[in-house]
């Protein structure tokens, strides 16, 4: 047995794998960006991405529920989304991504008010 197939066999790799393919599809990323920032409605995601088909876009939210980072909640006829815990736990992995990235086009002080400004998304 090669190195390589030992380390997929770990138990971290084989979640590493399972949350990241949660979270690569496309489109995805995007939905849970806008649930951060306070959006719900089915209406809200479909404003902010005009590219994103209706059936692309239920599908996404779907996903994101059976796999425990969203609920679905429908009162008076009116359905919204919202992050879970296990959702909300993704904010920190999006903020740091989003610093990695920032950090290669801006630096001093525009950096640092860039940096304070998505201070506030991460999950406490």
């Amino acid at each position: 047995m090669t190195l390589k197939r030992k380390y997929e066999q770990l138990p971290t790799y084989c979640q590493f794998e399972k949350n990241l393919n949660i979270i690569k599809n496309k489109w995805t990323i995007y939905i849970i960006r806008d649930l951060i920032l306070g959006k719900k409605f089915f209406s809200e995601f479909k404003e902010n991405q005009p590219n994103l088909s209706n059936k692309i876009l239920s599908q996404r939210l779907k996903e994101l529920e059976n796999n425990n980072i969203i609920i679905k909640k429908v009162e008076d006829y009116e359905t919204s989304y919202y992050l879970t815990e296990k959702g909300r736990k993704l904010q920190n992995i999006l903020y740091e991504l989003a610093i990695f990235n920032i950090e290669e086009e801006y630096s001093g002080e525009e950096l640092e008010d860039i940096k304070k400004e998505l201070e506030k998304l991460k999950y406490k």
